[in-house]
């Protein structure tokens, strides 16, 4: 294989490619809901000769590109957001309530090349599997994926997410945590109630719940390494009604953000104890509701390694640039817990208005495609090396 085939093969291709992902960003489908993608693309690599597997669910699927007792995998995710679509363009989402407002559309047409460009090679060094993983947004389909075995034996895995505050033909790499941990939690304060006249004669519900809003965060930041950069954010407050009566109940909601394994496993307990200590202070009882997550995506130095020299080698040198850490989410950092992996950015930014992933009038450069292509592939080739 000469160094500059893929990018010969995704020339050829191009039109394919922004077809299939357009059709998607058409037709969306919710985390888990992905059967009519998953027809689509079980066809394609059907028709090219591949065998892809459904998952047990009958949603997200798998296909290996060559033999040999050596794998690699790529992560490629295929839900789409509860997001109406205002975009004025041809492929519009149809579906009202759902929109391809993360570029997942994008991730798709580009598993869908780098199985289709590999099963056209003349020879591999291993086995590339490509993994179609549904229900990214519900912070599920990574645990199904490997529930179903399909991790079993695989050395390395590799994924690319878009960017829309890089221009396209760039690509983000960083070392270490690229995304936190995330765990939801709600409490539940309670007290017996009373005139906000006569607030000594009762506990003050509003109040214990202003300071656990306030307190919380930096004592549970306190417990961790500093480096850990441990965020405790509120999101929703509520209690009472009457502006004369205290309640008798009040809730927060928020999340425990995270980038480090071992402040995360203490994390839960240590805000159960805070919360605890807070409310008593207070006279109320609070009780905690923790829902855990995903743990942080923590790049493998060596697996950064290979995709910085898959760029350079597909992109030149000048693709390669750094990217922050983010603290939002992502259910590839499962990937982690089983195999090294590396998480890259994909420039998707064509030079208009800046759309963040997560708003409905997110779009592409769909040039951003083919570049997806080549440098997932050459990757996996270089791991496979």
């Amino acid at each position: 294989m000469t160094t500059h085939w893929l990018a010969t093969w995704v020339e050829a291709h191009h039109d394919e490619l922004v077809g299939v992902r357009r059709h998607l960003h058409t037709h969306p489908e919710l985390a888990f809901e992905e059967k009519a993608t998953t027809e689509l693309l079980v066809q394609r690599l059907t028709d090219a000769g591949l065998a892809p597997r459904r998952l047990p669910r009958g949603t997200g699927l798998v296909v290996d590109v060559g033999t040999g007792p050596r794998t690699v995998a790529v992560r490629a995710d295929i839900d789409a957001l509860p997001l109406s679509d205002p975009k004025d363009v041809p492929y519009r989402s149809a579906v009202e309530g759902a929109c391809h407002a993360c570029g997942h559309d994008a991730h798709a047409a580009i598993g869908l090349g780098i199985a289709l460009a590999l099963a056209e090679a003349s020879e591999l060094p291993g086995r590339v599997r490509v993994i179609f993983q549904p229900a990214e947004e519900r912070m599920a389909g990574a645990r199904e994926v490997i529930a179903a075995g399909e991790l079993d034996g695989v050395e390395r895995v590799f994924a690319l997410h878009c960017d829309p505050r890089l221009h396209v033909g760039r690509i983000g790499i960083k070392l270490g945590p690229i995304t936190a941990a995330c765990d939801l939690v709600e409490l539940n304060v309670t007290g017996p109630g009373g005139h906000t006249a006569r607030p000594h004669l009762t506990v003050d519900v509003v109040d214990a719940l202003s300071r656990i809003a306030v307190d919380t965060p930096a004592l549970l930041a306190r417990r961790a390494d500093v480096r850990a950069r441990l965020l405790l954010a509120w999101g929703a407050i509520q209690a009472g009604e009457a502006a004369n009566a205290i309640p008798s109940t009040g809730t927060l909601k928020g999340t425990v953000r995270v980038l480090d394994h071992a402040a995360w496993a203490e994390a839960e307990k240590n805000l159960r104890a805070i919360v605890a200590d807070v409310a008593a202070a207070c006279g109320a009882s609070a009780e905690v509701h923790y829902e855990r997550g995903v743990p942080p995506v923590v790049n493998d130095d060596a697996c950064v390694d290979l995709m910085r020299t898959a760029i350079a080698a597909e992109l030149g040198d000048d693709a390669v640039t750094r990217t922050n850490t983010s603290m939002g989410g992502e259910d590839f950092a499962w990937y982690g817990e089983h195999a090294p992996v590396a998480m890259a950015r994909l420039g998707v930014h064509n030079g208009n208005a800046v759309h963040d992933i997560h708003q409905a009038n997110f779009d592409i450069d769909e040039r951003a495609i083919g570049v997806g292509v080549r440098v997932l592939a050459r990757t996996a080739l270089h791991a496979l090396a």
